[in-house]
């Protein structure tokens, strides 16, 4: 058991014994987990700009509201890993000249991201760079002191595509981070910006500049290598061959996990080799407008438990988006969703066991 969960655990104890009537994790958010040695939360994109910044930054309103009743199973996690969609700032101009800018104050949004139990975040997006170079800074500067880590931009090409190393719980976590939109965004030799690539196994530059940041995370011998990338358009529920053949390379090249994000949908999980592919993880938080039709407010939060930095389990934890915060699934939610994910997996031959509300894959 890692330090973290033991702290997490005696918490709690402590919390009983004295009376509290908090709210506290029912036993399943750190039973299910005492099954691995480590557990680690991957999540899609965190959006906390916008209206969520405008809930949230008010003087009295706890930032931890943001993650709803799923903030007591993620507290049990050893960490969690997410897409941070929206800058961390106060400052900077709209750039460029495009419809949706995200941005949220840092002074809130920190407190909440560690609220959150996030311990990585990636910033190779199509929003880190919503209010140009003084607010790409900010955010880095932000994170880094909220003691999280983080990938996918910086100061330079260089910078931006250097892999970040996370120690959670027992398991050293090596992430390399891109994305494929936008190229206006990309780092260049004179301006700070986000690691973009062309996300195609047969682009030679994309095979240089992806496979030197793969070969960089595995010299140093990680436990777990993440492959955390943005990729694909909105609003779609199966990847491309392209995309698909792009994360089979990844794990080709040393990927352990694909971590994918963009759709604002959950996508299919993959078994391919020795590795995981999570197509898309959807969302975690945001403000948007519901989709009736693809129900963009329904995700999971995805759990790999590891033993002695092996993957041995995958499992699909139900969530809901509602109201600028983000709750654990009802009974009708976590059926529609356990019926998405099963035909969305499909095409990969994937298949899940069923446990409550969740979904399970033993790796």
């Amino acid at each position: 058991m890692s330090r973290h969960r033991r702290a997490f655990l005696a918490a709690v104890g402590t919390a009983a014994s004295a009376g509290c009537t908090a709210p506290m994790a029912e036993p399943t958010a750190f039973e299910d987990h005492e099954r691995h040695e480590t557990t680690i939360g991957f999540a899609g994109d965190a959006m906390l700009g916008r209206n969520v910044d405008g809930r949230y930054r008010r003087a009295g309103v706890d930032p931890a509201g943001v993650w709803g009743d799923l903030r007591s199973r993620l507290a049990s996690l050893d960490g969690v890993c997410c897409n941070l969609e929206c800058c961390l700032s106060t400052r900077g101009e709209r750039f460029p000249d495009r419809t949706y800018y995200f941005r949220a104050d840092p002074e809130w949004a920190v407190p909440a991201l560690e609220a959150g139990n996030v311990r990585f975040a990636s910033l190779a997006n199509n929003h880190a760079m919503d209010y140009g170079q003084v607010a790409l800074r900010d955010t880095i500067d932000a994170l880094e002191a909220g003691g999280i880590d983080r990938a996918g931009a910086g100061e330079t090409p260089a910078a931006a595509r250097a892999p970040a190393t996370v120690s959670i719980g027992d398991v050293d976590v090596v992430v390399v981070s891109f994305a494929d939109h936008y190229a206006t965004y990309a780092a260049t030799e004179d301006r700070p910006g986000t690691a973009y690539v062309r996300m195609d196994p047969n682009d030679p530059e994309t095979r240089r500049i992806v496979g030197d940041a793969i070969d960089r995370a595995n010299a140093t011998d990680p436990d777990l290598v993440v492959a955390s990338v943005h990729w694909g358009p909105n609003w779609v529920e199966y990847p491309d061959d392209r995309l698909v053949a792009f994360g089979h390379w990844l794990v080709e090249r040393g990927v352990d996990l694909v971590h994918g994000h963009s759709a604002h949908v959950v996508q299919g999980v993959e078994r391919y080799e020795d590795g995981v592919i999570l197509h898309d993880t959807g969302d975690i938080v945001d403000d948007y407008i519901t989709k009736e039709d693809l129900r963009n407010d329904r995700s999971f939060l995805f759990e790999v438990g590891l033993e002695g930095g092996t993957l041995e389990e995958l499992r699909l934890v139900p969530v809901v988006i509602d109201d600028r915060r983000v709750d654990r699934a009802d009974a009708d939610a976590a059926a529609w969703l356990q019926e998405t994910m099963r035909d969305r997996s499909a095409p990969f031959e994937t298949t899940y066991d069923r446990d409550g509300d969740d979904l399970v894959l033993s790796l």
